[in-house]
């Protein structure tokens, strides 16, 4: 299955989320005070953005882009700028409603997400990721607490009075097909000899040889899944007896996935040649193409419906919060 946008209710409620809404910004007026100009991006009922934050997230946001090889004119990096501006007003006006409800994220809960974003990469991509967000662990959990506290809000503010209809889920599911087809699959084990990028005419020969005994073995009846464990190169399937699980055409290298799909459930390759090596490979099962039931997707359009609902909703909240809000702001525009 495809996977749908917002199939699953976003962990954190992102500043992104709220960029781009519509959201008018009222620019303060040509007397504001001079030190809350330099100092402030703006203030949100006389709490203080400040324009150091601005900046931050500006420059963290173009640089996103100039990663991305896309080169802004200068109106779009004023809309750009205009939009974090707008993002922050919004998440700062979400974070004093949440205050003013006695809402706030649990340190379970700020925990719990903080080792799961942890355990998602590295600790050198981690650091690296809070060098590039100018932020230290501290201060990225103070943020991530944030958001939750922003989520919870939302959940009761929100996300407990929106409802999916049954109907609703049904109707998602026959008009958009699309995110439910599945494509043919094959489940195959192999056996692996590798040879080096820079391995010697001597080295291919003597892999090629091995793999051409280990094929001799098979063929006089050794269980290839005993003969993966004790023969095959590949660190991550070897245990296993070399299997790879189910995949579909264009998940392997060209070579194997096409020897492989032409194989049916029994039968074991003659010797594949990849960039990886020599290949034995024997497909134990296939699936056809097909539609996944619906009563196996119906929880996950539930919710994928919920948060489009939500996300819809949101910017008429953040207005109502605005409309009562007193909110300067001293970034030129």
């Amino acid at each position: 299955m495809k996977k749908l946008g917002l199939i699953i209710f976003p962990t954190l409620v992102s500043l992104a989320l709220l960029v781009g809404c519509g959201f008018s910004v009222s620019y303060a007026a040509d007397g504001a005070s001079a030190s809350n100009s330099q100092q402030y991006a703006a203030t949100v009922n006389g709490k203080p953005i400040p324009m150091s934050t601005y900046r931050a997230e500006v420059n963290r946001v173009l640089g996103q882009f100039s990663v991305a090889g896309r080169k802004l004119d200068e109106k779009q990096t004023s809309t750009v700028k205009k939009n974090i501006l707008e993002s922050l007003i919004s998440r700062e006006l979400l974070k004093q409603q949440a205050e003013k409800e006695g809402i706030k994220a649990d340190e379970t809960t700020v925990n719990a997400e903080m080792a799961a974003i942890k355990k998602s990469t590295t600790p050198e991509h981690f650091a690296a990721s809070l060098k590039r967000m100018n932020m230290t662990e501290a201060s990225f959990r103070h943020y991530l607490a944030t958001e939750l506290t922003i989520r919870k809000l939302i959940d009761h503010d929100l996300a407990a009075k929106t409802t999916v209809t049954p109907q609703e889920v049904k109707a998602f599911y026959d008009e958009n097909p699309q995110f439910f087809k599945t494509p043919e699959m094959v489940r195959a084990s192999h056996i692996l000899i590798k040879v080096a990028k820079n391995a010697t005419p001597k080295q291919k020969a003597a892999a090629l040889a091995k793999i051409k005994a280990i094929q001799k073995r098979i063929k006089n009846g050794e269980d290839f899944a005993k003969a993966a464990k004790e023969y095959s190169q590949d660190p991550a399937t070897r245990a296993n007896g070399g299997d790879l699980n189910f995949f579909a055409k264009g998940q392997m290298v060209p070579s194997f996935d096409k020897a492989a799909f032409a194989l049916k459930p029994g039968q074991v390759s003659g010797i594949v040649t990849t960039r990886y090596g020599y290949h034995l490979i024997k497909v134990t099962a296939r699936k056809p193409a097909g539609i996944i039931p619906f009563d196996k997707v119906k929880d996950q359009i539930e919710q994928h419906l919920r948060a489009q609902k939500i996300q819809e909703a949101l910017p008429a909240y953040v207005e109502a919060l605005k409309s009562k809000a007193k909110i300067e702001t001293f970034v030129k525009s």
